[in-house]
């Protein structure tokens, strides 16, 4: 473990519950370009159910990020736990993005201990109509610290397909709705991510993308510029 990770970890098990909010806002990074996710760590490693279901909800954009966090562990430790998997996925919606990624970092957390937990959770998140929870589904799968698994490699390309499915239905009309938006930017690189994980289906699933859409031809363009596919491209 990270040396300041263990650090952290280790000053907030001697804190008290009430203790944690005012530790974790001063230490946060923000407001700044950059969160301190390895305090973001070291909390979700140990925090309490109770306070990460406060947390998760929480109006302070860090807590909030802690809090959605750790359900990634909280998930694994009881995945019948009432509740839990369904919040996660209403803060895959959160109007802020970093607490957007925290759901990423939860779903992944949950994939480095239970894989086959991670991959259902994928196939729920991209068969959802609303295009940020595909969006969180294709953004917690497609780390390449998790594909080194066949089957989840196998996944992220199913996932990768089925959130571009989920773009080319949205109407011409409705492309710029900021959450279709987001589900574009994220694909513009996750399919290098999975492309790399399994290149002989990858490559055939990638070329197979129909650039007469404007906005596949944007996502196509913008991972062949992602080094791990340009290496298997040889350009």
């Amino acid at each position: 473990m990270n040396p300041t990770r263990q650090a952290y970890a280790a000053e907030l098990a001697a804190l008290p519950q009430d203790a944690w909010a005012d530790y974790l806002s001063a230490r946060s990074g923000l407001p700044g370009p950059r969160a301190n996710l390895t305090l973001l760590d070291a909390a979700a490693d140990l925090m309490s159910a109770e306070l990460a279901l406060r947390f998760a909800e929480d109006a302070d954009e860090y807590l909030a990020c802690c809090g959605v966090a750790t359900l990634g562990r909280l998930i694994v430790e009881d995945p019948a736990a009432c509740g839990l998997v369904g919040l996660l996925t209403g803060r895959c919606c959160d109007e802020r993005w970093r607490v957007r990624e925290a759901c990423a970092i939860a779903a992944q957390r949950i994939g480095d201990a239970d894989a086959p937990l991670l991959r259902g959770l994928v196939e729920a998140w991209t068969s959802s109509s609303d295009a940020l929870v595909v969006r969180a589904g294709i953004a917690a799968i497609c780390e390449p610290r998790l594909l080194t698994d066949p089957r989840t490699a196998a996944a992220a390309l199913v996932a990768c397909r089925r959130a571009t499915e989920h773009l080319l239905a949205v109407p011409a009309s409705a492309r710029r709705a900021p959450g279709v938006r987001t589900l574009r930017q994220a694909l513009g690189y996750c399919w290098s991510v999975a492309v790399a994980a399994t290149p002989e289906a990858g490559l055939a699933a990638f070329a197979a993308l129909p650039t007469d859409d404007p906005d596949v031809a944007w996502i196509v363009r913008e991972n062949r510029k992602k080094r791990r596919l340009t290496a298997l491209l040889g350009s």
